[in-house]
């Protein structure tokens, strides 16, 4: 069993996208773009908020507008501050598979490129944050964020572990770069926000639920 294990939070430990689909076609609406279905937003998510919203831009033929883009990020985060867990869960089984690493003695961290205060208020209000101490840092808490190592490395040094003792747990291609890039074992969940199926991410294992994490973290 690693000595820590690091998540991501989008579609890897929590199902945020009914709130970012709703703030995101807010934002849209405010500008005058069509709103678009949260089963074509779902492929936008892992790479920052405004990444998502220039990813939005570009599919409503919008792209190029720098002064759009910023107008849209601006009133996103607006809109996705005011309530980002009122429609937001945590994936089926995660707090019994965190339980169990707590009880296995893991560490765990939170690495993702949310912005830092939104990932914070998300674990509070959903009764996370008791699993991660100081060990959670947002896309903005660094002058880098995933895939850069940086990030990831960074959570790990407040865990006091090293990459070879330590796993990623992620569901994205940016995930995998992140890990690859820390020389950290990474596991993948087919259930998060992603293009990219993923068998096809080259994580090293693959895993449908939070019932086969501990399997899988096992058998890196």
């Amino acid at each position: 069993m690693p000595r820590a294990v690091v998540f991501d939070l989008d579609g890897t430990l929590v199902e945020t996208l009914p709130d970012i689909a709703d703030a995101l076609n807010r934002a849209l609406a405010e500008s005058g773009v069509a709103a678009l279905p949260a089963a074509e937003t779902r492929l936008m998510i892992g790479a920052g908020a405004k990444v998502l919203v220039e990813r939005a831009l570009t599919a409503s033929g919008r792209a190029g507008d720098d002064g759009l883009l910023d107008r849209c990020y601006d009133r996103f985060l607006e809109h996705y501050s005011a309530v980002p867990a009122s429609g937001s869960a945590p994936f089926p089984g995660v707090c019994a598979a965190l339980d169990g690493l707590a009880a296995a003695g893991c560490g765990m961290g939170v690495c993702t490129n949310k912005p830092h205060a939104l990932t914070g208020t998300i674990l509070e209000a959903l009764d996370l944050a008791r699993y991660f101490g100081d060990a959670v840092l947002g896309g903005d808490a660094l002058a880098v964020h995933k895939p850069d190592a940086g990030h990831l490395l960074a959570v790990l040094e407040r865990l006091g572990a090293a990459p070879a003792e330590s796993a990623m747990v992620g569901d994205s291609a940016t995930d995998v770069a992140a890990a690859r890039n820390a020389g950290v074992p990474v596991v993948v969940v087919t259930f998060g926000y992603t293009d990219i199926p993923a068998a096809e991410l080259g994580a090293d294992a693959v895993i449908d639920s939070f019932a086969a994490l501990d399997a899988a973290l096992r058998g890196l």
